[in-house]
């Protein structure tokens, strides 16, 4: 039986969208070196800098990777789940919902008694046994 990897797990407001970056990298590089890291490190800064910009409380990143998956999870003091909007060229952003759905395997949105929990998802590939 194999163990699962320690999980990275980093909190508001002592920590920052490049801390969550290199926090996901390293510990994507430890334990999950079959996963896509550019699309990883996408998805926790677009979560992190979401959580920033549209919540006025706390929020906590979590990586962890079991034998069959990695999963990053961002829990913030909002309620309300993430609303994808039509892209702005000029400037006004929109990208960065859509984008995590793009890259993640598989993403969900769950609320938390006190806020909601957005988790995206890889799944480990075949060949990478």
């Amino acid at each position: 039986m194999t163990e699962e990897p320690p999980m990275v797990v980093l909190d508001s407001p002592r920590q920052d969208t490049a801390t969550a970056r290199q926090a996901a990298a390293d510990y994507v590089s430890r334990h999950c070196p079959w996963a896509d890291l550019e699309a990883v490190l996408l998805v926790v800064s677009e979560l992190v800098a979401n959580a920033v910009r549209h919540t006025s409380g706390w929020w906590r990143l979590t990586l962890h990777a079991g034998r069959e998956e990695l999963v990053v999870e961002l829990d913030d003091s909002s309620d309300q789940p993430p609303v994808p909007r039509e892209p702005d060229f000029g400037g006004g952003g929109g990208f960065g919902w859509h984008m995590v759905q793009r890259l993640a395997g598989r993403v969900e949105v769950r609320p938390l008694p006190e806020g909601k929990r957005v988790r995206a998802i890889w799944p480990r590939p075949a060949e990478a046994y």
